[in-house]
């Protein structure tokens, strides 16, 4: 879903990031505002008021698309569920948790407790924005806080909609979870009514577009393929949680890794290893089994060509992480969710300081593939 991230800032233990498609928004947003919604509702200000206006107004929206995931993000602690952060992209915001929920119950309080979060913020500011009008505040502060009001409004009806993977698509499927007993079923029903709700965004787009309102058009037809897409890959993402879920990487790992003494050179490694095996890491091994350290490509990269031959691994080699390793015992389906979150289709499997084996995203889908072929 995502492309380049950047952190922002940590909220009660949680990262806040954004996706660099958030800049798009950001400038529609304060474009829009400042020069028609603004000056639309509240004639004759100055034009750099109304740019203050749109940049204020958008900052606030900011804020509360991260109020909204927060609350997510909160009760998925409660209950257990590993959240990764919120990320802001183009369409809005997501917590990004590392698993399903556990309950139909579960899945509901998270669900409801976006919109319910948003509802808050649009009485409060609505509650404001009277006061403000009873006070005689400067219109240009009005306007800003009557927009936040109306703005979280719609954001809360709009997630209410029963189209998953928005909030009230997710309160649907913890219903029908809860009814049936069946996650899988469920995000099936719930996926095709998301899917249902994309097409409806899609040609009501069109329509808007030839009526001449060409912005309006252009944004419900991308919420539309947005909401298709993200319903398509939700259950596709379940059935493949499913399919691995219980298997060890044990099952999966290559149990003889093609590993690296910390004696050769650079200029032996990307010869003998880097072109001969395509691999983008190895891992660094005295003898057969004792595991110092990795070296990847783009480690290589950074050392000047004219020192290959002079550098050995070993000077250049970095420890093994949390983010390229894996224990043996460990489910499939969190080296799935690191390889994920890492962009890496390959880690290392290990036992202590002892290296076990490799095991790749290749090999996982060989076996998700016969699996879902069998079980069809």
């Amino acid at each position: 879903m995502f492309g380049r991230r950047i952190k922002l800032f940590t909220l009660f233990g949680f990262e806040v990031r954004i996706d660099l498609s958030w800049v798009i928004i950001a400038v529609l947003v304060v474009w829009s505002l400042a020069t028609y919604i603004f000056p639309s509702d509240y004639k004759n200000l100055p034009v750099q008021t109304y740019w203050l206006m749109g940049v204020v107004g958008a900052i606030g929206l900011f804020l509360s698309i991260i109020f909204h995931e927060m609350f997510h993000s909160l009760v998925a602690r409660r209950f257990g569920i590993p959240m990764k952060g919120i990320t802001l992209f183009v369409f809005g915001g997501v917590s990004e948790m590392g698993e399903e929920p556990t309950s139909a119950k579960v899945e509901f309080l998270m669900a409801i407790v976006g919109p319910l979060s948003s509802i808050a913020i649009a009485l409060a500011c609505y509650g404001i924005h009277m006061q403000g009008l009873r006070s005689g505040w400067p219109e240009s502060v009005d306007g800003v806080v009557y927009y936040l009001a109306y703005i979280n409004a719609l954001l809360a009806a709009f997630n209410l909609l029963p189209a998953f993977p928005l909030d009230g698509g997710r309160a649907l499927r913890a219903i029908l979870w809860g009814l049936r007993k069946n996650l899988r079923w469920a995000t099936r029903v719930s996926s095709s009514v998301g899917f249902g709700f994309g097409v409806l965004f899609i040609l009501i787009g069109v329509f808007q577009f030839l009526r001449g309102n060409v912005m309006g058009g252009i944004w419900l037809f991308l919420i539309g393929m947005f909401l298709q897409n993200a319903a398509r890959v939700s259950y596709q993402q379940l059935v493949i949680r499913k399919a691995l879920e219980g298997e060890p990487v044990r099952r999966f790992m290559k149990t003889d890794p093609v590993a690296v003494s910390p004696s050769i050179s650079i200029r032996q490694l990307v010869e003998d290893y880097v072109y001969k095996y395509h691999f983008q890491m190895f891992p660094i091994a005295e003898g057969s089994e004792k595991l110092l350290g990795c070296i990847t490509t783009k480690e290589l990269k950074e050392i000047p060509r004219e020192e290959w031959g002079q550098k050995t691994v070993g000077e250049v080699a970095t420890k093994c992480s949390a983010e390229n390793t894996i224990e043996p015992q460990a489910d499939a389906t969190q080296a799935l969710s690191l390889m994920a979150r890492t962009g890496s289709g390959r880690l290392i499997v290990v036992e202590g300081n002892r290296l076990v084996g490799v095991i790749t995203l290749k090999d996982m889908l060989k076996f998700l593939s016969l699996k879902l072929e069998l079980e069809r």
